[in-house]
């Protein structure tokens, strides 16, 4: 054999070793981890103690806000329920967002060239412990950063119907986990997406490696008075995140 054919053989051998390390999710370190997309709540468990608390009042100052709609946007909201409440139930990922979530969160425009924050699709993040690593790429972050992301603030995740990982609630507790503590911060909101219901997320910090988190009511975004709440909460978290960059400033 020849020394130019055993140096391929080599270098295709060590690919798939990487390649069955990333499968099980086990990187060099012998640590064990876990992609965002794929994460349940048993992976959870194993590594960090987080407790679903039954309590809906954290959610009142934030839902309870005088927020008024226009009929502009009342007749938008109007008009992406009438083109696609036959149909959500049957979009995949793509349908959903392209059809539904984008012109939503357009609307809301969580994008500020005065304050340096925008919202970004599809961001790489990464959070290492001593014990474990969150990776992947997260749905949709609004993050301090025009041109790169500098500090994630709200995440908001999304049922992938194609793949056998559907429960988007583990997948965005990771997530907040990770901004959570990129951040140093105690607490951090989300949100999380199933078809076209909606669920608001307060996830709390209250130890190393201890963590609580507290799940809204539903909003179902093909009723119009939901869809409306949904807006308004997520109006509230664009008006927070105003507020945490000025006080950074």
């Amino acid at each position: 054999m020849s020394e130019e054919i055993e140096q391929k053989l080599l270098a295709q051998i060590a690919q798939l070793q990487q390649e069955i390390k990333e499968i099980k999710g086990i990187e060099e370190e012998n640590k064990p981890s876990y992609q965002y997309s794929k994460i349940r709540d048993i992976d959870l468990d194993n590594v960090v103690d987080i407790e679903k608390k039954l309590d809906h009042t954290l959610f009142e100052s934030w839902f309870n806000q005088d927020i008024k709609i226009d009929n502009e946007t009342e007749l938008l909201f109007q008009n992406i329920i009438t083109k696609n409440q036959m149909l959500i139930e049957d979009y995949n990922e793509e349908d959903l967002k392209v059809n539904v979530i984008i012109p939503i969160l357009n609307k809301v425009e969580f994008k500020s060239f005065e304050k340096q924050f925008r919202d970004f699709y599809e961001l790489p993040i990464r959070y290492e412990t001593e014990k474990f690593i969150f990776k992947g790429t997260t749905d949709f972050v609004v993050s301090k950063g025009l041109v790169k992301s500098k500090k994630p603030y709200f995440f908001i995740q999304e049922f992938k119907r194609a793949e056998e990982y559907g429960n988007p609630r583990p997948q965005l507790l990771a997530e907040l986990i990770s901004g959570v503590e990129l951040n140093n911060w105690t607490q951090i909101k989300g949100a999380y997406i199933v078809g076209s219901v909606w669920h608001f997320v307060i996830l709390q910090k209250l130890g190393t490696d201890k963590y609580e988190y507290f799940v809204s009511k539903s909003f179902d975004s093909m009723d119009i008075e939901k869809l409306k709440s949904i807006y308004r909460n997520l109006l509230v978290v664009k008006s927070e995140i105003v507020d945490f960059v000025e006080l950074e400033c």
